[in-house]
């Protein structure tokens, strides 16, 4: 069955908590539940307001809190992250929910872990490198301005459902007049203490004890990132105290429903729209968001993973399973989609976690907020919910990239530009799409069109011919170019008598089309008497080209191969030329003397005629002259 240490070896792998487990301590048990705690207050106010971003009742936003927390305890490989909903992982639930019911986001959340495991089984995470940095960040900045604008009609006390960015900015113009300035005044407040709470842990007090400094930075940090939770608590207060006056101007979250979800089987069929839908009429609802969300969130994950490895390689096919099992579990407890959250495990990381564990104990305060705390998020105001995602999400546009990105390589703007501005307009699985779309053909272009060195040099021995280097591997797409490029190259400038080289240092690989051309190259080339070779291809390369040109595809891997092979043309290309000089010259004389024949007079007694230039035996006196030997 193999060696027991290479089994265990695999196990620990893929159960990471037997690393970490066996040197856990009290030490690092403090450390980790005070972590916890933290991320648990954290997550809390912002797990209610992305809930409603999603389209959902607030409870489910703490439904998807605890599970993968728990699940990526023993599973993550990565001690800072935390597994939760975001803000991303919202909207593209959004755009499934909207008009139907909470069984679509739950049945998404399971496909969404299905797919990601087998993702993980076909190590499929290379798929995530097709997503570049530019396609990236132009999804990202679309997304967080479309959130921020949902957002409006929260912050300015409108109510209306919306299908989008521009239909959100259409009806709250069409609204404007409905605004409520209380809760405009009431928003605004919340989203500049926010802004300015942010700002709290980088504040410094001239102090002369360097004790009583640490202590006031470490009161300071703990009060800004704990500030969504004093903001939402506070809010909540000035509601109930409102409330308990008898008239509340703020619109309130509202009930949530009190306790813990149940642990159900994901829903596999529904009632929508008066019918009945199966799981497959579900799934077709679901669409491309099947495949898209799951990638979406193993992109942030794995990304997050890269940023708090501290120097360690990040194993992307275990945090495809991790996260794959997460979803799957947090279906079971009405979760909707969840990846990691850069913001909390930016939190988790500050408050010195120092294991996974710092999960378990998130996991179990969201568990004792669903136990105890439901009855109180009532009076949560949607202004403030709507404050706490707004200030989470400005600062994930990133316009910061724009300037570096167009000092290095402009040509990366387009993907960009193309996925923020479709992803406004079409929506944000469209926008990703051709975002992706538009950076593959970017990618591909230079191979389809390779740029050609053409130099015309000499051998040691002086002989001349042209030096053709392509700067790409030869595929499909560039055959046609290429062959007309090397075939324009052949006869321009007056060199059409000279060899051609081509120079496959840099050519890679190749395939069957590229083989056909190259063969039809050549084709050309001796049809016009004029040789073509290829000079140090690699030997996957000749592999495929032989495979179809067979013996008149001519390549030499040494420099010396090739001089040898160009003088011996060279010396090949002389010899005939005076064999055709000699054939030229022999023809001119017979010519000549035929014409003296018939202008000069014939002596009747002599059959041989009087020229001088003729030899007594009949012979041209220049005949010597015109041997190819001697010439």
């Amino acid at each position: 069955m193999g060696n027991p240490d290479k089994r265990y070896g695999l196990v620990k792998r893929h159960l990471p908590i037997l690393r970490w487990l066996p040197e856990y301590n009290l030490e690092k048990a403090v450390a980790d539940a005070i972590s916890g705690v933290t991320v648990g207050l954290t997550v809390m106010p912002q797990a209610l307001a992305y809930a409603t971003l999603a389209g959902l009742d607030p409870q489910y936003g703490l439904y998807s809190s605890f599970m993968g927390c728990i699940i990526y305890m023993a599973l993550g490989s990565c001690k800072d992250i935390t597994i939760g909903p975001t803000a991303l992982m919202s909207l593209m639930t959004y755009q499934q929910v909207i008009g139907k019911n909470p069984d679509f986001a739950i049945l998404l959340c399971l496909l969404t872990g299905c797919v990601q495991v087998l993702m993980g089984i076909l190590h499929l995470g290379v798929l995530i490198d097709f997503i570049s940095i530019p396609v990236t960040v132009g999804f990202t900045s679309a997304t967080s301005v479309i959130i921020a604008v949902s957002q409006l009609k929260g912050l300015l006390g409108l109510s209306f459902s919306s299908s989008g960015f521009l239909d959100t900015l259409k009806k709250v113009y069409l609204n404007i007049d409905k605004t409520r300035l209380i809760i405009v005044n009431f928003g605004l407040s919340c989203i500049i203490i926010l802004l300015l709470m942010r700002k709290m842990k980088d504040l410094k007090f001239n102090v002369a004890s360097p004790k009583q400094q640490a202590t006031i930075s470490r009161i300071l940090w703990l009060l800004s990132i704990s500030r969504n939770a004093l903001v939402v608590v506070v809010c909540s207060a000035v509601s109930y105290h409102f409330h308990s006056l008898g008239s509340v101007p703020f619109i309130l979250t509202g009930p949530v429903r009190p306790g813990l979800p149940p642990f159900q089987l994901p829903p596999f069929s529904t009632e929508y729209n008066n019918r009945t839908l199966s799981f497959v009429d579900m799934c077709s609802e679901l669409g491309s968001s099947i495949v898209l969300v799951p990638v979406i969130a193993v992109l942030g994950n794995v990304a997050i993973a890269k940023a708090f490895a501290s120097g360690d390689s990040v194993d992307a096919t275990q945090e495809l399973l991790t996260l794959g099992a997460c979803n799957i579990m947090g279906s079971f407890v009405s979760s909707m989609p969840v990846t990691g959250s850069f913001s909390r495990s930016a939190v988790n990381h500050a408050s010195g976690v120092r294991t996974p564990m710092g999960g378990l104990y998130t996991g179990i305060l969201i568990i004792l907020a669903l136990w105890q705390l439901t009855p109180y998020f009532y009076f949560i105001p949607k202004a403030s919910l709507a404050a706490v995602i707004i200030c989470a999400v400005i600062f994930m546009i990133e316009y910061e990239v724009v300037k570096p990105m167009w000092r290095s390589s402009r040509k990366d703007l387009i993907p960009t530009i193309a996925t923020f501005l479709l992803c406004l307009s079409v929506g944000v699985e469209i926008g990703i799409l051709i975002g992706v779309g538009v950076n593959i053909v970017l990618l591909i272009y230079p191979s389809a069109r390779p740029s050609l060195n053409v130099e015309k040099t000499l051998t040691s021995h002086g002989q001349e011919y042209l030096l053709v280097t392509p700067d790409n591997s030869l595929y499909f797409p560039a055959v046609d170019f290429m062959r007309t490029k090397v075939g324009k190259v052949g006869v321009k400038l007056g060199s059409s008598h000279l060899p051609v080289v081509i120079d496959c240092r840099y050519i890679l690989g190749a395939d069957f089309t590229a083989a056909k051309g190259i063969a039809a190259l050549i084709k050309d080339f001796n049809q016009r008497k004029q040789p073509i070779y290829f000079y140090n291809p690699k030997p996957s390369v000749v592999a495929v080209l032989k495979g179809v040109c067979l013996d008149y595809f001519i390549h030499l891997q040494t420099r010396e191969e090739l001089y040898r092979v160009l003088e011996e043309h060279q010396l090949q290309k002389e010899k005939l030329k005076d064999e055709s000089r000699a054939v030229s010259l022999d023809l001119e004389m017979k010519s000549d003397c035929q014409r003296r024949r018939h202008h000069a007079p014939l002596d009747h007694d002599d059959p041989i005629s009087s020229d001088p230039l003729l030899d007594p035996l009949g012979k041209s006196s220049l005949a010597p002259i015109i041997r190819p030997s001697q010439l």
